[in-house]
């Protein structure tokens, strides 16, 4: 479904678990999950392929595209940025009702997180940051994709993440598989909706100049902070800076030393995450 959620702009919704429990004579409320997906440019999608859904034994799931991306209206150009994908958080619980949500956010949904935090830290009951970044650090990247590589990845994932567009074939077919262990699997691939407009606009703008750093001291809630040592998109050392820029008190940082950006976003991380809603 699409949801208005003001401005004239519908973001695509879809919604799996109970919110209500039947438990005796009375109905019990289970907390809401709401789902930032990466990309920019991307959608939902991959969530719908990890065992994050196995959540719906106790939490009501809810998976929507940012604005501009998937299945989501396209809106205008200037409204492609953090402030506005994180006011979208807001919007979107307000329109469905949302008090309190948990919110998780992977990749480049993690930086809508991050920002979201520091726009509005009363809001959220709990926050997951899954393989995620507060900056663009193109040498940490580098690094790590000729870790897990070689050098010819590491010379596209240089260009690519140094705005080299033409490079973008090469990382998709050079670098992308590497986000994950195993190999991708190509029918999960060709689900996903792409706006490859998002993505330039991002890349020649925001990406280079953002820090998130200082906004995410703001959080008020428990943060956690998902990474895997074999990611080489959002490598060890970003998200060490992640974890150390939220209050200590507040945030519980795990790290999976042989797992890459796919299996901790995806799979690895739902029994820690199940724990944490509950906990």
């Amino acid at each position: 479904m699409r949801v208005d959620i003001g401005g004239g702009v519908r973001l695509f919704v879809d919604i799996d678990g109970l919110g209500l429990v039947p438990e005796g004579p009375t109905m019990v409320e289970r907390p809401t999950v709401l789902f930032l997906h990466g990309g920019p440019g991307l959608d939902h999608s991959l969530y719908k392929a990890s065992t994050l859904l196995s959540l719906t034994d106790v939490a009501q799931l809810v998976f929507y595209d940012h604005r501009g991306q998937g299945r989501s209206d396209i809106g205008s150009s200037p409204d492609w940025t953090l402030d506005i994908w994180a006011d979208d958080v807001v919007r979107l619980c307000d329109a469905l009702g949302i008090d309190r949500p948990i919110v998780y956010g992977a990749s480049f949904g993690g930086m809508v997180a991050q920002r979201y935090i520091a726009r509005h830290p009363e809001h959220p009951a709990k926050v997951v940051l899954a393989c995620t970044s507060a900056r663009l650090d193109v040498d940490t990247i580098a690094e790590a994709f000729e870790k897990v590589g070689g050098a010819e990845a590491a010379s596209v994932a240089r260009r690519f993440w140094e705005n080299d567009l033409e490079a973008f074939g090469d990382y998709i077919e050079i670098c992308m598989p590497l986000y994950s262990v195993a190999p991708p699997d190509p029918e999960v691939m060709g689900r996903m909706v792409m706006n490859i407009d998002v993505l330039q606009h991002f890349q020649n703008g925001e990406q280079h100049t953002m820090d998130l750093r200082a906004g995410l001291a703001s959080a008020r809630c428990p943060v956690l902070v998902l990474g895997g040592g074999l990611d080489p998109v959002t490598p060890l050392r970003t998200n060490e800076e992640v974890a150390a820029s939220l209050p200590s008190e507040l945030m519980r940082f795990e790290h999976f030393g042989d797992l890459s950006h796919r299996e901790v976003g995806g799979n690895a991380g739902t029994d820690l995450v199940r724990a944490f809603i509950t906990g």
